[in-house]
């Protein structure tokens, strides 16, 4: 939109009110937008890109000569390739995702199906299971050091009383993991928990109050019409938590330190210990890199895999 202005008997076309509006408006949405971007470049980009150029050198503390080395600059991926503690950490790593996220989208989505209605009873209930999710992981995981500890844990003395004895579960290579797995799964089942109630607040009734008269049962309302509903958001959930997956690292140096063995020795967790027991941070750092390659892929997978089913729907 122009306004025209006759100056001398010419007439000359300015932009008018809205144009300029606009752009003092983009102008100060620049300026207001720049420090977070400058701060975000600082904490994410800068380290990033530090990471990504040592882990083509053979960075090591005891050469620090090799920082800048790049005469082989794939040496580190070429042993990742062949490092089969490494390859077994991935396999790991797999387990204590898929376990772990399914795990949390289940008792979530079961919890925000009983705790779905209006009243104080179940505010308060909702209220007391958000508190694992607030704790610090530190906090999780001594808690957890403690209910897994035979000679102190209320768990393994209630169950001794009943006379069932049980072996210590993080000392037992077939159910390390997966105690870890079912700690993880406590402090954030609260997270998928909090998103479906939302997202169950938010179905409208008379698709389901149609449905009630047509004769559905609670199966049928739930197939039907609420997962459609919610199924998105069961998607967003299981991007999030897988991503957080990958940084159970507070459990497993707490619970386990790595062990049985290797059994628990998940990938951030092998990249810490090539780092600072071994301080090979040029091989650390290809793992990591790789890590952060992973990561991105699963988001645009599950991503994916959540518009088309949206688009589908």
């Amino acid at each position: 939109m122009t306004q025209a202005i006759a100056i001398g008997g010419s007439r000359i076309d300015r932009p008018g009110r809205s144009a300029s509006w606009e752009q003092e408006r983009r102008r100060a949405f620049l300026l207001g937008l720049s420090p977070s971007l400058a701060v975000l470049l600082l904490i994410t980009l800068v380290p990033a890109v530090a990471l990504l150029v040592a882990s083509f050198t053979p960075l090591q503390l005891t050469d620090p000569a090799g920082t800048f080395r790049f005469d082989d600059p794939l040496v580190n991926y070429r042993h990742l390739l062949e490092d089969q503690r490494f390859l077994a950490s991935i396999v790991v790593q797999i387990k204590l995702s898929v376990s772990s996220v399914a795990l949390q989208l289940g008792v979530g989505l079961g919890l925000a199906l009983l705790l779905d209605g209006k009243s104080r009873v179940l505010e308060g209930a909702r209220t007391l299971f958000l508190i694992p999710m607030v704790l610090p992981p530190i906090v999780v995981a001594l808690i957890w050091k403690i209910v897994y500890t035979p000679d102190i844990s209320p768990m393994h003395r209630a169950l001794e009383a009943l006379g069932w004895p049980v072996r210590s579960l993080i000392a037992n290579p077939d159910t390390a993991l997966w105690a870890i797995a079912l700690a993880d799964t406590w402090q954030w089942f609260p997270f998928t928990m909090l998103m479906v109630l939302a997202a169950l607040q938010m179905i409208p009734d008379d698709p389901i109050e149609a449905a009630t008269l047509e004769g559905a049962n609670r199966w049928q309302l739930f197939r039907h019409i609420v997962f459609p509903y919610i199924r998105p958001v069961l998607v967003v959930c299981a991007l999030f938590r897988l991503i957080d997956s990958f940084k159970a690292f507070p459990l497993i140096y707490v619970l386990t330190n790595g062990g049985p063995g290797s059994v628990t020795e998940v990938t951030n967790y092998y990249g810490f210990i090539q780092a600072f027991n071994f301080s090979y941070w040029g091989y650390a750092s290809a793992i990591a890199t790789v890590m952060l390659v992973g990561v991105f892929v699963l988001s645009w997978l599950i991503g994916k895999l959540g518009r088309s089913r949206h688009a589908e729907r």
